[in-house]
């Protein structure tokens, strides 16, 4: 143990009495000392005091008048008596880079940022006392052994001097790990931008910046289109290596002092200080969306992807930092709902259409879970002997509000919803049940059931959650079949052909729905493992004389030269037809001629709920055995 007068000494500079005193009361220890605390509140008087008094370490504020903690520290630093002494300087501006490089320029030996944790402060001074120690105990024993032998002198200093290196190392191992732990904490770890984290603090700065100096700042939220679908196909190693590049463009599409940003996912954030007005950030973002036009190398193939961006303003659209990320970010979605790779500045309209789509996908999150949702289930018919051939199953809501929705007066919107996913999983479970239900009943028949399937929203373990589904009611994948809209397959051709092998892998057949409608290449029809078409006539395109654009129609069509052409079409190929919207016998007599293999409509029937189809089946095959 050190007597009170050889303890080491510690002093505090602050200017203000509070932090003084809060400092001093972390580190002194009446009961057990283990170091001498000394106060001051000026650079002055810790000049004096560095004059008479050996210090292990000084805590040194940055900010104060007349002489600042450089200025201070420099002078210490410049008197023989006190050059080596360790400063830590004590300052409230985490993020200032230029002026901690100023502070290890003037002889720095560490930082402590306000708030001040007493564990940190106490640990840190600790590395130094204890340095001082150490260095007093082994000044202490070199007296001593002087008087018995030099040799022995001179390996004591040895000893003084491995120890030195020891600790200065451990020093220095410390501030590399510190510097590292707040790279981890400020940094996104894959591409090296700046985190979530970094960009608010950075943000509500800048927000401080330039309502002092009465300027605007613009703030871009981007995304990438198409990154999920890249990422499930070329993989998470590919998908890494997209945003990389990504990340690099960005880096080099703005200036230095910009900031660029990784949200996480495929979303950044670009934040622009002193922009003069729009035309500038537009020119931003135009040079940023042509550039991600251009495809990407990614291993050993191109990849075609886009940037869809929104726009927010300091101060007209939003006055703090959570309020331009929301509203940039509303922007940018909107902008991907009307055209992918396009651009988009806030406007406050468009917070009310945000809000309308979040009540209706809170509406459908409780539909899922109230059972609002309900199968109605239509038959298709064999043209040549009059049978069932399958189900299909159609989504309708029993609404609370509106009533009974049917799937054309709601499912739009659910497809462009978070919700998507979660109700196709709903009626391909509910459909599973539904098909051991009639197969444990005493149901005379033994049908297929179709559900209808928007592959724009697959998530990577749709399959097994099939598979799942099928399992869990033990129901052949046989028993399940899946209609997929021609549109979606001409949209993105790669990712409907990879769902459509696996979901052939599994035993499951598909249909081409909406077939005609978005004039799908032969050569696509020949690539896809599909089993059948379905066609509307009624969706279909014709050409109007006085008309530039192919409108639909509304009706079933009296000419049906365009159908008899799909119907070839698919027959080169080796499928079945199915056409739906038979209403009347004249458009069945008009499908016979035309020589389809299947019909489906009100003719026949409308969607039904499962009990009402079971009645009305009992019915007609109790009609059939009569006639």
């Amino acid at each position: 143990m050190y007597s009170e007068e050889s303890l080491p000494k510690v002093l505090i500079v602050n200017d203000d009495a509070s932090t003084l005193l809060a400092l001093a009361g972390m580190l002194e220890d009446p009961d057990h000392p283990k170091y001498e605390v000394f106060t001051v509140q000026s650079g002055e008087e810790a000049l004096r005091k560095v004059l008479k008094h050996n210090f292990a370490v000084i805590l040194l504020d940055i900010s104060m008048p007349t002489m600042d903690g450089f200025e201070t520290a420099e002078a210490i630093h410049a008197h023989p008596r006190s050059a080596s002494v360790p400063i830590i300087f004590v300052t409230a501006y985490y993020g200032d880079e230029f002026n901690r490089l100023k502070g290890y320029q003037s002889g720095a030996a560490d930082y402590l940022f306000a708030p001040l944790i007493p564990k940190i402060v106490q640990s840190k001074v600790a590395v130094f006392v204890e340095l001082a120690q150490k260095n007093i105990e082994l000044e202490r024993k070199t007296v001593e052994l002087e008087a018995i032998n030099v040799n022995l002198r001179i390996q004591r200093m040895q000893d003084l001097e491995r120890v030195n290196l020891a600790l200065k190392t451990e020093v220095q191992e410390r501030r590399i790990a510190e510097q590292r732990a707040t790279e981890l904490a400020t940094r996104d770890t894959l591409t090296g931008l700046f985190n979530r984290r970094s960009l608010l603090e950075r943000l509500k700065h800048s927000i401080v910046q330039a309502a002092r100096r009465e300027e605007g700042l613009a703030l871009m939220f981007l995304d990438l289109d198409k990154f999920k679908e890249i990422n499930d196909t070329l993989g998470h190693e590919a998908g890494d290596d997209l945003l990389k590049q990504v990340a690099n463009h960005l880096t080099g599409a703005v200036r230095e002092s910009d900031l660029v940003a990784r949200l996480g996912g495929d979303e950044f954030v670009i934040l622009l200080e002193g922009f003069p007005d729009t035309a500038d950030v537009m020119k931003v973002a135009k040079k940023i969306v042509n550039a991600h036009a251009e495809p990407l190398t990614i291993g050993s193939q191109k990849v075609k992807t886009s940037t869809t961006i929104g726009i927010s303003f300091y101060p007209q659209d939003g006055k703090t930092a959570e309020e331009l990320l929301k509203n940039a970010d509303v922007a940018m979605y909107h902008a991907k709902q009307r055209q992918r790779g396009s651009i988009q500045f806030f406007h406050e309209e468009l917070n009310a259409t945000e809000r309308l789509r979040n009540e209706f996908e809170q509406e459908v999150t409780l539909a899922i879970q109230t059972g609002q949702f309900e199968l109605f289930y239509q038959p298709t018919i064999e043209v040549a002997t009059g049978k069932i051939a399958r189900l299909e199953a159609l989504l309708y809501w029993h609404h609370p509000r509106h009533g009974l929705l049917a799937p054309e007066n709601f499912l739009g919107r659910v497809s462009q919803s978070a919700q998507a996913p979660h109700v196709c999983n709903w009626v391909v479970s509910a459909a599973c049940k539904q098909i051991q239900q009639w197969k444990s009943g005493a149901l005379p028949f033994d049908l297929p059931v179709a559900v209808n399937l928007d592959i724009a929203h697959l998530q990577p373990d749709f399959f097994s959650g099939i598979v799942q589904s099928l399992q869990d009611c033990a129901v052949a994948s046989s028993c399940l079949q899946f209609e997929i809209c021609e549109s979606a397959v001409v949209s993105d051709l790669a990712r409907a052909a990879a769902v459509f092998r696996e979901l052939r892998d599994g035993g499951v057949h598909i249909v081409l729905d909406a077939f005609g409608s978005d004039l799908c290449s032969p050569l696509a029809l020949n690539s896809l493992p599909i089993s059948a078409v379905k066609i509307d006539p009624r969706r279909i395109p014709v050409q109007e004389k006085q008309r530039n654009f192919l409108p639909t129609q509304k009706t079933f069509p009296d000419d049906t030269t365009l159908v008899s052409a799909l119907v070839a079409l698919a027959r080169a190929f080796g499928l079945r037809v199915v056409v739906e919207g038979v209403e009347t016998q004249k458009h069945l007599d008009a499908v016979k001629e035309i020589g389809c293999d299947e019909y489906q409509g009100n003719f026949y029937s409308e969607p039904l709920p499962a009990k009402k189809l079971e009645q009305h089946l009992k019915l007609f095959t109790a009609m059939s055995c009569s006639a």
